[in-house]
């Protein structure tokens, strides 16, 4: 009996939108799961260790939390996962499941198409001013919001007080 074996799901190879990316071989379906996230499994404080003297313009880790006590470092015994590159309108999105990472497909990937997924980074109250340039997307999309960070959270409104309200408080 012979033994039909597919092509690879995907390829890495130079990107337009940074460095390397990932690209689809063949038709990837809807609900695929791609490829697990892998590198070494680490504490937060290791990894912020690892990246403390890492310039503060440099926006490029393989770090991928996973929970509050678990942080992937694809740069020590990482995959080809490390090179997804993020995108504001993806075609793939990251699933956590028992502490681990997958990148499974949320539409047809079609073959050549690049493999991109929203990185959903945080953003911290110590952030540099230019983090939003350090972390500068260019995905391309009509949609791109030009930062792979969340966007910036917008100050409350504050409530307004009527003025009969007002009026009543002074009398």
């Amino acid at each position: 009996m012979a033994v039909v074996r597919k092509s690879p799901l995907y390829s890495v190879r130079r990107s337009k939108v940074h460095g390397l990316g990932v690209f689809a071989k063949r038709k990837i379906r809807k609900g695929t799961r791609v490829i697990e996230y892998l590198g070494e499994r680490v504490s937060h404080k290791v990894a912020d260790d690892r990246y403390e003297l890492k310039d503060a313009g440099d926006g490029h880790t393989f770090l991928f939390i996973v929970d509050r006590g678990v942080v992937i470092d694809a740069g020590e015994g990482g995959n080809e996962a490390r090179f997804i590159n993020h995108g504001c309108d993806p075609n793939c999105e990251s699933v956590i499941e028992d502490r681990r990472v997958f990148i499974e497909a949320i539409r047809t990937v079609q073959p050549g198409e690049e493999l991109k997924y929203d990185y959903q980074i945080g953003r911290d109250d110590d952030d540099p001013e230019n983090v939003d340039e350090v972390f500068a997307c260019r995905c391309g999309a009509g949609t791109c919001r030009g930062t792979m960070l969340w966007p910036a959270k917008r100050p409350k409104k504050r409530a307004r007080v009527a003025k009969t309200t007002k009026a009543r408080a002074k009398r």
